[in-house]
């Protein structure tokens, strides 16, 4: 699949067409992926444990996703500008089936932590692709919706999929029929993103009759082309690294701040309500309607980034977010702090529910339009990065002084996080309309 930016060609085209358009190759394939992984996530630990590893062991284990996917960015950046989209993503999911063919016979947890680290490692070749994809060939005037409505459709999954985890190990007794579970939505996913419907097709025809890209096509007169023919350079993921060090050490660190901001929220709150006191039950219903307010907010999100431009979504995501951290902070301590728990909780789920798809937007904003996948692999580099080490400087600060200190750097963080957007998105962001 070639890199074709057709991002002027299809304006006349309803979102609703080309959302739907996507929907085999990009918004199912994204929905089976996330469940199987949603069904595998909480069992890794558990595995862990069986195989000999402690708690903190455990732990360190099912971090390996994370810091496989962190790592597998780079090169996932520089395989889809070799390979195309299509490719890298079929490619992936067939390494992913290896990987978990690896957690299923580890006889060791050096086997069981490789074969987790390299699910995560193909998992960013998936999502890169999927964001490179997108990039090129959805108009600039939904971009935001169609990123968003890709973000939820992982939320989704990632909600459901648990649930289905639980639901078969109720059946059958055993972490391996998830695991199977995971491996069949991998096989659906590879059989739609290789042999699915191609959305490119059904754009074909207005997209050689106008215009594309920067550069432009020139009309065809029927004339011979006497002159050379110009093409697409490909620089090299350092290369583009380089090339945008400004972006990425400017509006790329804000947006690392928002990864981070995010990832702390999913680990305070559990843990706030373990220093309340409260039982599991109660904390899994905060939990779970901070993460409903969240998932409720996700088109919402795209709708506000079309109609008035990012700003208006992340500036009020990161203040939001930042004022609950804060506010949790401080109310520890004080009467009915299960209330103020709670009321916080639902404060942080508006705020994520708000940012939803920002972070995808703003790199595909940024990316060049003719060859996307290295600067994203870069992009996507320092989000990750920001969301995997958010917990280490929770723990690093909860041991050196306290959870309640803890939380409130949280809140500073995304309060710098908010001075960025407002300074560098206006620079560097092209305007919606």
């Amino acid at each position: 699949m070639t890199l074709q930016p057709i991002v002027e060609t299809v304006t006349t085209d309803s979102p609703r067409n080309v959302l739907v358009r996507f929907a085999p190759m990009i918004y199912g394939p994204t929905l089976l992926f996330a469940l199987g992984e949603g069904a595998v996530i909480p069992l890794i630990p558990v595995i862990a444990s069986r195989l000999g590893a402690d708690v903190a062991l455990a732990a360190l284990i099912a971090a390996a996703l994370v810091v496989g996917q962190l790592c597998g960015n780079i090169p996932a950046g520089w395989a889809v500008a070799r390979f195309g989209e299509r490719l890298t993503m079929g490619v992936a999911g067939i390494v992913i089936l290896g990987g978990l063919l690896g957690v299923v016979f580890a006889g060791s947890l050096a086997v069981f932590a490789a074969a987790v680290f390299l699910i995560g490692f193909c998992t960013a070749s998936f999502a890169l692709a999927r964001h490179s994809f997108m990039t090129t060939r959805v108009p600039l005037a939904f971009r935001a919706r169609a990123l968003s409505l890709l973000g939820g459709t992982f939320r989704l999954g990632m909600f459901v999929g648990p649930f289905v985890s639980a639901a078969l190990l109720g059946i059958f007794g055993d972490e391996s029929a998830s695991i199977a579970f995971f491996a069949i939505c991998q096989v659906a996913t590879i059989l739609l993103v290789l042999l699915g419907p191609d959305p490119e097709r059904a754009i074909a025809a207005p997209a050689t009759a106008s215009t594309t890209g920067d550069g432009g096509d020139a009309e065809d007169t029927g004339e011979p082309v006497t002159g050379a023919i110009p093409l697409v350079e490909r620089v090299g993921v350092f290369r583009t690294m380089w090339r945008f060090r400004g972006v990425l050490s400017r509006l790329g660190l804000a947006a690392a701040s928002l990864s981070a901001v995010r990832s702390a929220r999913q680990v305070v709150l559990p843990l706030w309500g373990v220093s309340l006191g409260l039982d599991a039950s109660a904390i899994a219903v905060v939990v779970g309607v901070s993460g409903a307010i969240d998932f409720a907010l996700f088109y919402a999100s795209g709708q506000v980034m079309d109609r008035f431009g990012r700003l208006w979504a992340a500036l009020p995501a990161m203040v939001l977010m930042g004022a609950g951290f804060l506010a949790l902070s401080v109310t520890h301590d004080v009467g009915d702090a299960a209330m103020w728990y709670a009321m916080f909780a639902a404060v942080l789920g508006v705020g994520n529910g708000l940012s939803s798809g920002i972070l995808l937007t703003l790199g595909a904003d940024l990316a060049p339009p003719a060859d996307p996948a290295a600067f994203l692999g870069s992009w996507r580099t320092l989000t990750d990065g920001g969301g995997a080490i958010a917990p280490l400087i929770l723990s690093a600060l909860t041991a050196a002084a306290s959870l309640s200190i803890a939380v409130a750097a949280m809140g500073f963080l995304a309060a710098a996080g908010a001075i960025g957007f407002v300074r560098w998105v206006p620079r560097y962001v092209p305007r919606v309309r």
